[in-house]
């Protein structure tokens, strides 16, 4: 091969390079947007969210359960104040979450927040599970992919 040849195979190398590195852009891309899979429920508004588990792994998901408690002899609701979510029309809502890789936002009502417990009037069963660090990043997320 002559150093003319050389050169131009070296130049058409290179004159690639973008190309591939679009290429590989692509598929991180799509790699990421696989960890979560966003399905709208029907008739709702709302999404179900599933996690790979790596992706559960990554954001560090955390859930505790719906507790109750007598307050003026009514039984109320409980959830940590880190489950509860503000959505820029000011709603209240949490994550619920039936296993560990699913997640589905549920409204809430809260009445009261004594240090880092919400007091609920309504919201998901007594003993749901739902999720005290990640929400934050589910809702970009259902935000993000939600369908237009």
């Amino acid at each position: 091969m002559s150093y003319k040849q050389l050169s131009r195979l070296a130049g058409l190398f290179i004159a690639c390079l973008p190309l591939v590195a679009c290429g590989r852009a692509s598929v991180a891309e799509e790699r990421e947007t696989r960890a979560v899979k966003v399905q709208p429920i029907e008739g709702t508004g709302l999404s179900r969210l599933t996690l790979t588990a790596r992706a559960a792994q990554r954001l560090d998901i955390q859930t505790a359960a719906v507790r109750s408690v007598q307050v003026k002899g009514k039984l109320r609701k409980l959830v940590p104040y880190a489950a509860i979510l503000y959505d820029k029309e000011g709603h209240t809502w949490v994550y619920t979450s039936a296993d560990s890789l699913s997640f589905v936002r549920a409204p809430v009502t809260v009445d009261d927040v004594e240090g880092d417990v919400a007091i609920l009037s309504s919201g998901p069963p007594l003993g749901s599970t739902v999720v005290t660090v990640g929400a934050a990043e589910l809702y970009g997320c259902e935000e993000e992919f939600e369908e237009e």
